[in-house]
């Protein structure tokens, strides 16, 4: 995966746009509050578990590589 899509999915902007954006559709198309919280709660449990992932990602890659450079 590259690089650059990595550091975009683990950032924290991009999830809270979407969870703006897709509160703001379901607020368009009249859905109740409770749905809307709890649609919003899931996006952005999701880019948390997301970043943590890429984020050890990053920290498993770098640590591999210095282990390799250090042989």
């Amino acid at each position: 995966m590259n690089e650059e899509f990595k550091r975009k999915l683990s950032s924290r902007k991009l999830w809270m746009a979407l969870a703006a954006f897709i509160t703001s559709l379901l607020v368009l198309f009249g859905t109740d509050g409770d749905t809307i919280t709890k649609v919003a709660a899931m996006v952005m449990s999701l880019g948390s578990v997301t970043a943590y992932t890429v984020a050890e990602g990053f920290i498993d890659a770098a640590r591999e590589k210095n282990e390799k450079t250090e042989q």
